[in-house]
């Protein structure tokens, strides 16, 4: 049976949770027209995190591959464009690493672009009243060093499989320490998360609509 593999972060910034591997462990194992979901919990650490999950993209030779990260402050579920070849940690990441205007790849591209059909599963989410849209900036934190070491190694490999990430806001119990942030239910997230994957398989040729913005 051909896998999607689907990723989450362990908690960071202190943090008690990440709703992207409570959600993404709920997905263990779902058949999704014909696919298997397999999931692995990546760490938020510089390097290690792109590692971990090139090593698990090697194992389990996925058709697609959905990487998933917490956004605290964003109302939506939003799929990001584009990873920018820049690492600039506001924080340290949970060893300590904190690089500041590196590279993620020296000589690398200066961004890869998602291959995930980001477009139609926002108009799907969407049709099932789930709040939704693309992202034009994945940051510059781990998700975005993981997002961009995905896409360079699919690129790299010659690997026929489509990759890209997905950003997900807070859930309640975590905006409760964060008054005024927005959350969204982890039943929400996980039907969000399946609708992408669904998508993702279904689909080769994104929706011609647009996802843009002003500034």
């Amino acid at each position: 049976m051909k896998k999607i593999l689907i990723t989450g972060f362990e908690p960071f910034g202190g943090e008690l949770i990440n709703p992207a591997l409570v959600a993404v462990n709920k997905l263990d194992g779902k058949i999704v027209h014909g696919c298997e979901i397999v999931t692995r919990t990546l760490p938020v650490v510089w390097q290690k995190s792109i590692q971990a999950l090139c090593q698990a993209i090697d194992e389990i030779n996925p058709i697609v591959v959905i990487t998933v990260g917490q956004a605290g402050g964003r109302p939506d579920i939003t799929i990001e464009r584009v990873a920018v070849n820049v690492d600039d940690y506001r924080i340290p990441d949970n060893e300590g690493n904190q690089p500041i205007d590196e590279p993620i790849v020296a000589g690398g591209p200066v961004g890869y672009l998602s291959t995930l059909p980001l477009k139609t599963a926002v108009i799907d989410m969407r049709a099932k009243g789930i709040p939704a849209s693309v992202s034009n900036t994945a940051g510059t934190f781990v998700c975005n060093h993981l997002f961009y070491g995905l896409m360079h190694h699919l690129n790299a490999s010659a690997n026929y499989c489509r990759g890209g990430f997905v950003h997900i806001p807070y859930l309640p119990e975590q905006a409760a320490n964060h008054p005024g942030a927005p959350s969204m239910s982890l039943d929400t997230i996980v039907a969000a998360l399946t609708i992408i994957a669904e998508t993702a398989v279904t689909f080769r040729k994104d929706a011609k609509v647009t996802g843009g913005t002003i500034c």
